[in-house]
This record gives C-alpha cells, structure tokens and sequence, in this order.
C-alpha cells in the first residue's frame, strides 16, 4: 500500500510544469583599464594565501584536481555560480533562464556589458565557444584538452546554441535539473575566445575570464599571482589590490608562515594545530561543512552487467550473484543489526576535528535531506535481538575491507575499521580486516568482490542527485563500476531517484529525496558514518571569507580590517 501510494504520487506531481526564472541585475563595469604585469609589487592591499599545492592547468574545463579548481575561481565565472555558503545555485554571467521542451531545453539570457580581462566582449558566441570544445571532436580546441569532468558531468548536453548577441540555448537528451548545479561548476566556466586564439595549445597557462581578478603571472611549484579586475561587472574588489596563492606543501610550515604573517590565509591546516591556532589571538580557525561522507557499506548480494551500456538496468539484464555476496547480508534485520552495534559517537571521536555524526547519505544542507530521520542509536542488546529475529544468534563470519589510504571523508582507515570490528565482535559478529593496494581496492569494490568495505564519496556539483542517485541508486549497481558498493536495489529509490532528476521543482525534488532518505534508513545497507569538515586559518584582521561547502575560494570581499 505504502509503495503503489509512492508511485501515485510520483506520477501525478510529475505532470507539474517545471519553469525557473531568476532575475538579477546586471551592474555596468568601470571604465578603468589594467596592463598585465610580471612584476610582482607587495603592500598593504596585497593578500598571500598558503596552498597545499600548485595547479595542474589554469584552464578549469581541463582540470579534475581541487588545486586548480580553487585557483581558477578568481578569474573565471560561469552562466551560474553557488551562493557564497552553500550550494544553491544563483545567476551569475546568466541574468536568468528558462526551461522548456519537457525540461530538456535550457535557455540563458545573459549579462549585458561584460568584458574579459583581454578586453574581449562577453556574449553568446563565448559561452557557445567554451563548452562546445569540451565536446565537440570537429571544434578546433578541442584537441588542446582531455575535458575528464565533461565525459563525467556534461555528456547529456548535445547541442549549445547562440540564438543571439546575449541569448544561449542549450539541449539535453532528456530532463536533468541537476544540470544547472553542474553549470556552476568551474567545468563550465566561460574563456575568452580571443585570448584562447591567441595562445593556441598554451592557452592552460595564461588564463583569462570575466572573474574579480585577472592573471598575472604562474611560477610552477611556488605561487600565482591575481591582480584586481578594475572592470569587474560586479564592482571590482575593495580590499584587495593583489591576490597571491603562494605553494608550502608542508602544513606545518604552511602555519608557521601564517604565524610569522608572512601570508594571511592558508588551507588544510594539520589536525593536530587546531587547538595551537584557536588559542593565538592573531589568528582564527574557519571550521565548515565539506561536500563528502564516509560510511560502511554492506554488500546486499546482486548486481547487473550493463550490456547495452546505456546506465541503467534493463528488463532483459539479469540480476546476478555478486563475488562477494554473503547471505546474512542480505537480510534487512542484519544489516540493521549493524548499525545499532557500531557506537557512531565513539567513532567521531576518531575523526580529529575533522567530521560530524552522519545520519542520512548527504549533507544535511542539500536540498531534500530529511532531518526527520533519526539515527541509529548504539544498542548492542537491539542488535543482538535483531540477529536472533534473522536466524544469526550465535552470529557469523564476515570480511571487512578497509581503505589503505587517508581520505577527506576518513583520516585514519584502519583505526576506524579496527573500531567497528570491536563492535561487532560485541555482538557476535566475526569481523576480519583486509587491505589492498588503492587501485585494486577500488576496482575490486567496484566489482563487487567484498562483503563489506569502508568507503566515501566527494562531491562534484552540490547537487543532492550527485549524493543520492550515484551512491545508492539501482542503476550504479553495474559489476565492475559500480559507484552503489551496497548494490542496493531497491526499485522504489531509483524511480523516486528518476523522478527527482527529471523536474526542476525544488518542492518536488526535495519530497522524492526525502521519501528515498526514509526507505533507504529503513533498509539500512549502509552505516553512515561521517560528513568531513574543512578547515582554513586566517590572520584575525582578515574579513569577508565565506566557506563554500563545494571547496570554492571567493575572494571578492576579502579585506583587511582597518
């Protein structure tokens, strides 16, 4: 009763129309110019930001790596951008924009009287020039890059069209409203076509946008340099004249530097500093909410090979045996026996600083998370009644493969894995841990060979079908690549899943994510453990930096405090 109510339900809000709009003002540039320089020039007005590492390339359609990404934010921008301190997307180089056509066209009416740093005209023809070399092979660009997130993210745009001066039309093969997350990513950002034609196959090392800062120099493995955009649409920076990402891999040294007021900011401060930082009155620890999570997953016994490789299980695709199928398993009463014998509270405590207690599959701040659920509380005599419900009183043997490797989402693999064996050993339940090379690890996870594992997942694109269909949707249940280790299928959740990505209702998006989050709770083929934090440190007369969960650095309304 409870599932045909579901699907009723789906059905008839389905039919819903699923129009956006969102206005914004477009704001003139200055008519000040600025000539690039290589020569660096330090003062008052000049802030130094310590980094963990140097990019890869300046070109943020060509890059997978957080480095490169969080350099690029300054100079480049987007049809869309994320709101300063969450994930929600608003307009940004797009005034606004409409969707039509069953949601599978998008068409953005963009910001009048924008220049590139170059000097460029910002228009249609830019925004159709940036995406199109990502993945079209006859576009002349395009075998300047390896577009890696395009292939992941963008595949479903098939066509981007300028329809004028300042209007963009861009086809989907079918409805995807977590589509306008993806074009806030920096992927999408928009490059001038000049400055592009100028530089050919170099073009990576001398980047340039419409963003608050333009480039001045790269000296690889030591530091970039940003020089305020005087010309900037949104009013160019008022703090800062001179931006510099300087490279100290060691965070250690990072801090010292910070101490010493050497730079004014750094990321990913060590651990272990927090408490040294926290107490120095001339500096401050930035704490907030990362886009990642880490959990155990508990093989549930099936999963498909995809024949016709379109993503997405087919009637006429058997479900299979997994290699790593175990029968108590795939008992619901087991595998919430599990998560009432791992005691979550203590296992935080693992996590230096770093994480909070995960209830749900996403963070608690994307659209749709259900703060109605409640979470598994630590019973060890639940579990054990629920084993005994099941048929497993005296317990059984299982295999629990751990990560060998640190990650955002999970510190210290092994400490946490070795906890969770101790608990449920408390009620029973064998536990043996094992390590592999990371490569093979995420292979043979991803093939299903394991009877449970300890995994994470970062996010790409803030938005919740990023979380909830990749990690826990039938359709990822595919032996070899699967991305839902659990290979959880329960059919319900990929047809609310479906429903979700196919409108562009947030009220409707949101209901299907949060009847999905109390089926899934239900079901229980994961144990949550931890959504990770980040952590910045900045000099106290440092004002106007916001974390952003998806990792970007703005840098608009950094200040020194008078």
């Amino acid at each position: 009763m409870i599932t045909k109510g579901i699907l009723t339900i789906c059905t008839c809000l389905l039919l819903f129309g699923t129009t956006i709009s969102l206005p914004a003002t477009s704001i003139q540039p200055s008519s000040f110019s600025i000539t690039q320089t290589n020569t660096l020039t330090t003062h008052a007005d000049t802030f130094v930001f310590g980094c963990a590492g140097d990019v890869d390339k300046l070109d943020p359609a060509d890059v997978t790596d957080q480095e490169s990404f969080a350099r690029t934010d300054s100079i480049f921008e987007g049809l869309l951008t994320y709101h300063p301190d969450t994930t929600m997307i608003r307009p940004c180089l797009a005034i606004y924009w409409i969707i039509t056509r069953g949601g599978t066209v998008l068409t953005f009416f963009l910001r009048h009287n924008v220049t590139f740093h170059d000097g460029t005209a910002f228009n249609a023809s830019a925004v159709v020039f940036s995406l199109d070399r990502q993945f079209n092979q006859s576009n002349a660009y395009h075998q300047y890059g390896e577009w890696a997130y395009w292939k992941y993210r963008f595949t479903n745009i098939k066509k981007v069209q300028a329809l004028g001066e300042y209007t963009v039309r861009i086809t989907l093969g079918h409805p995807d409203s977590s589509m306008l997350s993806s074009l806030a990513m920096p992927t999408a950002a928009i490059v001038s076509p000049t400055n592009a034609q100028h530089w050919g196959a170099d073009a990576y090392k001398h980047p340039c946008g419409t963003g608050p800062f333009q480039f001045v120099e790269w000296v690889p493995d030591d530091h970039i340099t940003l020089t305020r955009n005087m010309q900037y649409w949104d009013g160019p920076p008022l703090g800062l004249d001179t931006l510099i990402f300087q490279v100290i891999t060691d965070p250690i040294a990072r801090l010292q530097a910070l101490q010493n007021n050497t730079i004014h900011g750094m990321e990913d401060p060590d651990p272990a500093t927090y408490d040294i930082i926290q107490a120095d009155q001339n500096l401050s620890l930035m704490v907030g909410p990362g886009m990642s999570i880490a959990y155990l997953a508990m093989n549930n016994g099936y999963g498909y090979n995809d024949t016709n490789a379109n993503g997405k299980h087919d009637i006429d695709e058997p479900w299979v045996k997994t290699p790593g199928y175990l029968k108590p398993l795939t008992n619901r009463k087991v595998r919430q026996a599990i998560n009432y014998a791992i005691n979550k509270t203590a296992i935080i405590k693992l996590y230096p600083g770093t994480a909070d207690t995960a209830v749900n599959g996403m963070p608690p701040y994307m659209l749709g998370y259900n703060d109605n659920i409640k979470d598994y509380p630590y019973d060890p005599d639940m579990a054990r009644q629920l084993l005994k419900e099941a048929g497993y009183a005296n317990g059984f043997n299982t295999t629990l493969w751990v990560m060998p490797v640190s990650r955002p989402y999970m510190f210290d693999p092994l400490k946490i894995g070795e906890a969770i064996q101790g608990y449920l050993e408390a009620v029973n339940i064998t536990v043996d841990i094992y390590q592999i090379d990371w490569s093979t690890y995420l292979a043979k996870t991803q093939a299903g060979e394991h009877p449970m594992c300890l995994l994470g997942w970062t996010g790409d694109n803030g938005d919740p079908d990023n979380f909830m269909n990749v990690l826990y949707g039938a359709n990822q249940c595919t032996l070899g690549t699967a991305s839902n280790v659990a290979f959880y299928r329960n059919p319900l959740v990929q047809l609310l899943f479906t429903a979700a990505i196919h409108t562009y209702n947030l009220q409707l998006r949101a209901l299907f994510y949060k009847v999905a989050q109390h089926i899934i709770h239900r079901d229980a083929p994961f144990v949550y453990l931890a959504y990770g934090n980040q952590h910045l440190a900045f000099r106290a007369t440092v004002e106007g930096f916001t974390i952003n969960p998806a990792g970007h650095y703005f840098f608009h309304q950094v200040r020194f405090e008078n």
